[in-house]
């Protein structure tokens, strides 16, 4: 008789945006001439750029005609796509990172958890407190984070690095060493940062007790502040000790379209073992790559036009976050984030916990945001919204929080 993976069972209730969503339907459903604002979820609310769809566009024709059609794209991504990721994402930022060092993907979130398949099940592994979930999920699920206690709702063993007011939500350096460190910076949930000495310090440690970093930089495109470093190879050693994973989803618009990718340097090896031949060996087993009409749209964001029209998207949301970030602070809320990310975290009113504060602003101002301790025990006392919504809406729920 076949059995299953055990591990999936040890997982408390379902992952926390559906748990949201379910909440969400059967309010709407008991009340369905209430307008719910949904500023839950960090999905994006504009359209695609002119220059993305009408390389999108163009792709498509070339798919309809035998000459220029693609089936199957290579292993790493097509090199169009490749060549302007090194260029523009790292070379012209100093970042010694060649086109064949990145794989392309359909997303940051799929590559999050699957980069996890390269380490042993017996690693130890570090998340900030609180966390983008997906981290920690998909480590429980092959077996490597121990035994869930309900009551502190932590793993017995992930070390955590708790990110709190008091420390300005930056993380520290963990008592015990870990193996595999989850950094993710700009952070979700938090929204805040650290600089680029700050993350200097954390590739240095990496390096010195020989630990791998995966650090997830989806929320790039929103640094506003100069000592804030885009890419983790910014910093000297990186090449040695990291992983990095990128998203076209924030700052193109590409949560519908799925693209991103995952970059493992050739100098990353663990023993005589290389983690980027690991990782090409993983990629082409397991993934049959993004689809071409997509690559060509991720293309067109390097283009000049399509970089100036993103910059204006970035801004568009910047200026949801910046409208949210004081709006709350006058109605006397604690806020943090909303500088070099979309997120607002902030601290629940009342002494409520985040879950209440969750039924409480969907009752009575009918606006949905994210509990903070559905990233972690750290989380719990508050609140993140996003600034992915329209600016209408988000002046709208502004104005339905400030009567509360």
């Amino acid at each position: 008789m076949y059995k299953i993976n055990e591990n999936y069972q040890k997982l408390p209730g379902s992952y926390l945006f559906s748990t949201i969503a379910k909440k969400v339907a059967a309010y709407t459903e008991a009340n369905p001439d209430k307008d719910i604002i949904r500023l839950g979820i960090g999905d994006v609310t504009q359209p695609l750029a002119p220059a993305v769809i009408a390389a999108m566009h163009k792709a498509v024709d070339e798919m309809a005609d035998a000459a220029t059609f693609r089936g199957y794209a290579p292993d790493l991504g097509y090199e169009f796509l490749r060549n302007a990721i090194a260029s523009c994402d790292y070379q012209s930022r100093g970042c010694d990172i060649s086109p064949d060092e990145i794989f392309v993907s359909d997303g940051a979130k799929s590559d999050s958890a699957n980069i996890q398949e390269i380490f042993a099940q017996d690693n130890r592994i570090a998340v900030c407190d609180p966390v983008y979930p997906v981290y920690v999920d998909s480590n429980v699920m092959s077996g490597r984070t121990g035994t869930y206690d309900a009551a502190s709702e932590t793993w017995s063993d992930v070390i955590y690095m708790p990110c709190t007011m008091e420390n300005g939500f930056v993380p520290e350096f963990p008592k015990e060493t870990p193996d595999i460190i989850y950094l993710c910076l700009p952070n979700n949930p938090t929204g805040t940062t650290i600089t680029k000495p700050q993350l200097q310090e954390w590739v240095d440690y990496a390096n010195k007790v020989g630990a791998v970093i995966i650090y997830d930089g989806a929320y790039e495109a929103y640094i506003s502040e100069e000592n804030v470093a885009h890419s983790i190879y910014e910093c000297e050693g990186a090449r040695t000790c990291a992983i990095e994973l990128k998203s076209f989803s924030k700052n193109a618009g590409f949560t519908g379209v799925r693209l991103g990718y995952t970059v493992v340097p050739k100098d990353l090896k663990c023993g005589g073992a290389s983690l980027h031949g690991m990782w090409a060996r993983r990629h082409g087993t397991k993934f049959n790559g993004a689809p071409y009409i997509v690559q060509r749209a991720g293309e067109a964001t390097y283009s000049p036009e399509g970089k100036a029209q993103l910059k204006e998207q970035v801004a568009y949301y910047m200026k949801n976050a910046s409208a949210i970030k004081s709006g709350l602070q006058e109605a006397g809320y604690t806020v943090f984030g909303g500088v070099n990310a979309p997120y607002i975290w902030l601290k629940t009113p009342d002494k409520m916990t985040s879950w209440e504060f969750f039924d409480y602003l969907l009752e009575q101002a009918n606006v949905v945001g994210t509990p903070g301790s559905g990233f972690g025990p750290s989380g719990e006392g508050y609140f993140r919204l996003t600034a992915f919504g329209s600016y209408e809406n988000t002046k709208k729920a502004l104005e339905r929080i400030r009567k509360l």
